[in-house]
């Protein structure tokens, strides 16, 4: 087999590994009312479904990312893969809601091993510019129209076979996959000569993200000035303030904040979790709406978001080989522009909703925009990246994405209970969407909050991708 023809098959074998990863992020929320019902999860509960996943997976991804350029690449994604598939066939078999939610934390673990380990073989595997470009734009149409995918595909197993479905699928992906890395990707010796892993660092940065968000998830119910949400709060603040204390003050820091010196790093990641924020909240509640208000069956509320995984595929391919010549801004900025439009759209639905009207322009702009701008965003955190650092670049872009999902289905969702909770009559389908429409506003704002910084942060400039050596 020719280099350039084995690289492009290794690539599309990595590619569906983080297709599983991403897919499995999104796929359960048309199944949520199904597993609620079999489970008996209370509403309150249910979006810990999602949440578990998000956040293990976010806060170990530095953790992922180290582990890799230390231990070897190849190595910690056969781990991951290993253990991906295995507590994807026992959430299957999931009995309570306590099992359920345990097992979704530790498949982020999972997740966050295979996911940096994964982009970072594809950031060495590919050292020329326009090649290396052309895979970023493949990696962030998988990284997001497997979010818009896992909702069809997610409608389909729910009601033709069962919501188990959406975890046992991962199952014979999974073996063949982990066959197919051991004979594609070469084991390669380890990055480093040190094998010193940060593991409080990773302790203290998740559980302080898991105590924010259980604090926006429950501010609603306890009241935001309550003796619970101020607690929870403070210990947040302090597990992440410990955190960056822990990585300031250690001599093998799971994120090392030097990294951060790097501009387009910095203005990439603030800029990726308010995006994927407003996306993830978007796709949680007008799941939701869909099947609630409307009341469409979990096929047809699968079906109907068809259009964004097709325009995003066809706009991402597209947009690589013009970063090169006009640079990341441009396109980050016209995306954004794109996507606060299709949001702005959403939140004004009505109660007697039309498809055509009220939601598929919003299914139509969102992905021209996010797909013009994933690429150049990604591309802005991973670039002019020392070869050590390969790991840690990817697995904090992909934190941020993360992150930014675990948050925005929080706070948007919070805002549409509150909201909800607060008109005339809550008990109201009328209430029910107002609530829908001023989370549709707040993720309005945290897209605007991603153009603004955007315009003010990213540097104008064509994309350097410098030949990265790693080992994998």
């Amino acid at each position: 087999m020719k280099t350039k023809t084995l690289r492009w098959v290794t690539f599309s074998v990595l590619a569906v590994a983080q297709f599983m990863v991403v897919l499995d992020g999104s796929i359960t929320n048309i199944a949520l009312p199904s597993i609620m019902t079999e489970l008996g999860f209370t509403q309150s509960a249910l979006q810990w479904v999602l949440t578990a996943y998000a956040l293990s997976f976010g806060g170990f991804l530095l953790f992922g990312g180290r582990a890799a350029d230390l231990f070897g690449r190849r190595r910690i994604l056969l781990i991951g893969l290993g253990c991906f598939t295995l507590v994807s066939l026992l959430i299957g078999f999931s009995q309570s809601p306590l099992m359920l939610i345990v097992l979704r934390a530790l498949q982020g673990i999972a997740a966050a091993l295979m996911t940096p380990a994964a982009l970072s073989i594809v950031l060495v595997l590919f050292e020329e510019e326009s090649e290396r470009n052309q895979a970023l734009g493949f990696w962030s149409l998988i990284s997001t129209a497997g979010a818009a995918a896992g909702l069809l595909l997610g409608g389909l197993l729910t009601q033709y076979l069962s919501w188990r479905w959406n975890f046992f699928v991962n199952v014979p992906i999974g073996i063949v996959i982990t066959i197919l890395t051991m004979r594609l990707v070469p084991a390669h010796e380890k990055g480093s000569e040190d094998t010193e892993l940060d593991l409080p660092g990773a302790v203290l940065v998740t559980l302080g993200l898991i105590s924010l968000v259980y604090t926006l998830s429950r501010a609603p119910a306890e009241g935001w000035t309550s003796i619970t949400t101020l607690g929870t709060s403070a210990l947040a603040l302090a597990l992440l303030g410990g955190f960056v204390w822990n990585e300031a003050r250690s001599s093998h820091p799971l994120m090392p904040l030097s990294i951060f010196r790097t501009r387009n790093v910095t203005a990439a990641n603030l800029i990726m979790a308010p995006i994927v924020a407003g996306m993830f909240g978007m796709f949680f509640l007008s799941s939701l709406f869909i099947q609630g208000v409307l009341h469409y069956s979990p096929v047809m509320t699968g079906l109907s978001f068809l259009p964004f995984p097709l325009i995003l595929g066809v706009v991402s391919s597209a947009v690589p080989r013009f970063v090169s010549r006009y640079g990341y801004k441009p396109f980050i900025v016209t995306g954004l522009i794109f996507a606060a439009v299709g949001m702005g759209w959403m939140a004004r639905v009505p109660l007697e909703a039309s498809y055509f009207i009220d939601l598929l322009p919003t299914f139509v702009l969102m992905p021209i925009g996010l797909g013009m701008l994933f690429m150049p965003v990604m591309a802005a955190a991973t670039a002019g990246v020392p070869p050590q650092e390969a790991g840690l670049a990817s697995g904090l872009i992909t934190t941020s994405q993360q992150m930014g999902g675990a948050f925005g289905l929080s706070i948007l969702t919070s805002v549409a209970i509150s909201a909800t909770a607060a008109a005339m009559s809550p008990a109201s389908t009328e209430a029910l969407v107002q609530g829908y429409r001023y989370a549709f506003l707040a993720g309005l704002a945290l897209i605007l909050l991603a153009l603004a910084l955007a315009v003010t942060l990213i540097r104008q400039r064509t994309v350097s991708a410098s030949p990265v050596h790693a080992s994998t």
